[in-house]
């Protein structure tokens, strides 16, 4: 079972708080790194890149000042390890579901690689996205940038010997890290998926950690509501969001975090969202809502 980090747990035992309590969080890092396994199973090196990635001493590093930056400091959700591999498996499931569409990424539409290059594209962004944020979260976007592609050149050299295609190949890395968080827009459709597998990282676990450590306020509190969120083939489009949350509060959370990750990229016309509430326990209670117009609107009316 992954656990968070040392560092992080180390906080949690400082301030008298059980680690335990992020279990769900960790329960979802498990699937993440199954479903990211899985799906590289066909895609030898996007497959190679993660291993080199997911071992490095260096990137586990960052991954953990970055948490300590954003989690410790600031008292945002978790911005590191587990974060980067659930928006990972995430944004690799876009990646496969557009493909089985028969919607090319960029990269291949404009003959700058194959398949297995663009999974190792969105791969690298979405694990390496967050790094800058150890220096604080102004310009984290662009320090992620100057951080990853020093990592890059050292660990997928073998896989790409020549240095012009290795070149272009960061390029793309490198404008889906700066725009993962849209400043700026991205531009590509490997970006826009970096972006929303970032967005789509909602539920209460991750949420759960800024709430234990003091931060309350309406982030924290409608992240609590969200139970589970599920990428899969949509009916009218190739892919469907689909968040189910305890309360309506979750709401907040998702229209804030990750529908202007949908509606200001690329994957506008491509992705749709929807929210189903279905409050813990026996109660029979369910309601269920659409994105309409960058808002969510209840099937048969307004919340």
């Amino acid at each position: 079972m992954p656990r968070m980090s040392p560092l992080l747990e180390q906080i949690y035992k400082s301030r008298g708080l059980n680690p335990d309590i992020v279990a769900h969080f960790e329960d979802l890092e498990s699937w993440a790194l199954q479903t990211i396994q899985s799906t590289l199973e066909s895609y030898p090196r996007a497959a190679l890149a993660y291993e080199s990635l997911a071992a490095d001493k260096e990137v586990r590093a960052h991954w953990e000042m970055a948490n300590y930056m954003t989690v410790v400091k600031l008292g945002f959700n978790d911005h590191g390890e587990t974060h980067a591999k659930i928006a990972t498996a995430y944004a690799l499931t876009i990646l496969r579901l557009l493909l089985e569409a028969e919607v090319r990424p960029d990269l291949i539409a404009d003959g700058l690689g194959d398949e297995d290059d663009a999974f190792l594209v969105v791969l690298a962004a979405t694990l390496l996205h967050d790094i800058g944020n150890q220096a604080g979260r102004t310009g984290h976007e662009a320090l992620g940038v100057h951080l990853a592609l020093p990592i890059l050149n050292r660990l997928i050299a073998s896989l790409y010997p020549l240095a012009e295609k290795r070149t272009k190949i960061n390029a793309c890395i490198a404008h889906a890290i700066l725009s993962h968080d849209l400043n700026p827009p991205p531009l590509t459709l490997e970006a826009a998926i970096v972006a929303v597998g970032d967005g789509a990282d909602l539920t209460k676990g991750r949420g759960r950690i800024a709430f234990d450590l003091g931060k309350i306020d309406i982030h924290s509190v409608s992240a609590l509501a969200i139970q589970s969120v599920v990428i899969q083939a949509g009916k009218d489009c190739p892919v469907e969001i689909c968040i189910t949350m305890s309360n309506s509060a979750g709401v907040f959370q998702v229209e804030q975090t990750l529908t202007p990750k949908v509606l200001r990229t690329p994957l506008r016309d491509l992705v749709t969202v929807t929210a189903v509430v279905r409050p813990e326990g026996d109660e029979p209670f369910l309601k269920r809502m659409v994105l309409q117009h960058g808002r969510f609107v209840a099937e048969g009316g307004g919340l």
